[in-house]
């Protein structure tokens, strides 16, 4: 993969002895680890949608099947 990045900023990466594959790296796990909390928040929601205030089992394990999918 790669970036294009202006020649300024660039020098002054440099300057600063930064590892822009490191720092890329680490933005990218954490945007992933956002988008995951994301989809985890919205499929809780649905389960609490879908399950409401009367819980049993059977319809957690159902409603978890079914949000897999």
């Amino acid at each position: 993969m790669s970036a294009k990045i202006p020649d300024e900023m660039k020098a002054e990466l440099d300057r600063e002895d930064v590892n822009v594959s490191e720092v890329i790296r680490d933005a990218l796990d954490v945007e992933l680890t956002e988008r995951r909390r994301n989809r985890l928040r919205r499929d809780v929601a649905a389960l609490r949608e879908r399950i409401g205030t009367g819980v049993d089992a059977d319809s957690i394990v159902e409603a978890i099947r079914e949000t897999r999918e």
